[in-house]
C-alpha cells in the first residue's frame, strides 16, 4: 500500500491551533488521564490547573461548552 494513501491527522483542520487551544486540550487529557469524567469536574480541573477561561476568567460549565461549540466539538 502507497504511503501517500494514509490519511493526515489533522487533515480536516481549516488552521492551526493557537497557543491557548494547545494548552486547553493538553490540560483536558491530562484531567482525563487522572480520572475526571464529568463536566463539572473538568471545570474544577481546568479553574485549579489552568489555563484560564476566555479574557483570563474562571472556567463555568456554560463557558466551557461555548468554546466547545465555537471551535466544533
Amino acid at each position: 500500500m502507497a504511503a501517500d494513501r494514509y490519511l493526515e491527522p489533522h487533515q480536516a483542520r481549516e488552521r492551526a491551533p493557537t497557543l491557548m487551544e494547545d494548552l486547553l486540550g493538553d490540560s483536558i487529557e491530562r484531567a482525563f488521564g487522572e480520572g475526571v469524567q464529568t463536566l463539572p469536574e473538568l471545570v474544577a480541573y481546568l479553574n485549579r490547573s489552568g489555563p484560564s477561561g476566555e479574557n483570563g476568567e474562571a472556567w463555568t460549565e456554560d463557558s466551557f461548552q461555548a468554546l466547545m461549540a465555537r471551535l466544533g466539538y
